[in-house]
């Protein structure tokens, strides 16, 4: 597999981490068959998949709408990921994404086999958030060939299944994991999302400034 895809599937896995969703599908399909969640989960995987395609083909013409430089937005994006990772290394979960807390399970499940909360909030904004958008837009903006863009939706489509085989198999992993191995995954995937936030961050700074870096 080509070098970049993996780098790309590497700050995907870190960034959109389907594992912080995984108590919101089990509590949004609590009395579902096997056959409606496997609905639920199919469906938040295409969700996914269409958001990054949508982004990484239509991400640098919004830039170029809205008169930002991928510079600047490299800069700021990778001080949101920064955050993000600051506040899940913290335990603090991310900020940009709700937190169960805030979302009504009762409303989610409007009859058995409803799927309307595989879009949202489960897809968007729990497993692809700001910070993950923002991720889907800066590499697309920074490469030129359709075998590159090519390269990036391929990455979107193997995440997308790998979400749709963590949601398949939430329970077991909940139950393996346990709320301790859940924490400390979340805080490995904290540690490598402050790496790709400060690549992000350099690479931003060198576009502004190419004299200084």
């Amino acid at each position: 597999m080509d070098t970049e895809i993996v780098k790309i599937i590497l700050a995907f896995v870190v960034l959109i981490n389907p594992f912080s969703a995984l108590t919101l599908f089990l509590d949004s399909t609590r009395g579902y068959t096997l056959k409606d969640r496997r609905r639920f989960a199919r469906i938040s995987g295409i969700t996914v998949f269409v958001t990054i395609t949508f982004f990484t083909l239509a991400g640098e013409l919004l830039l170029r709408a809205l008169g930002i430089s991928i510079g600047s937005f490299q800069v700021a994006g990778g001080v949101l990921v920064f955050l993000i990772a600051i506040n899940i290394m913290n335990g603090e979960g991310n900020p940009a994404k709700p937190n169960d807390d805030s979302i009504n399970f009762e409303d989610n499940r409007q009859g058995r086999g409803n799927t309307s909360a595989a879009v949202v909030p489960l897809a968007i904004p729990m497993i692809v958030g700001p910070g993950g958008i923002s991720t889907v837009i800066i590499y697309s903006a920074q490469v030129s060939s359709w075998q590159q863009k090519l390269a990036i939706v391929i990455a979107g489509l193997l995440i997308s299944v790998f979400c749709y085989l963590s949601l398949m198999a939430a329970g077991r992993l909940s139950r393996f994991l346990g709320d301790t191995g859940l924490n400390i995954m979340s805080r490995i995937m904290g540690i490598l999302l402050a790496a790709v936030a400060i690549e992000i961050l350099v690479n931003g700074i060198r576009t502004l400034f190419p004299h200084l870096v």
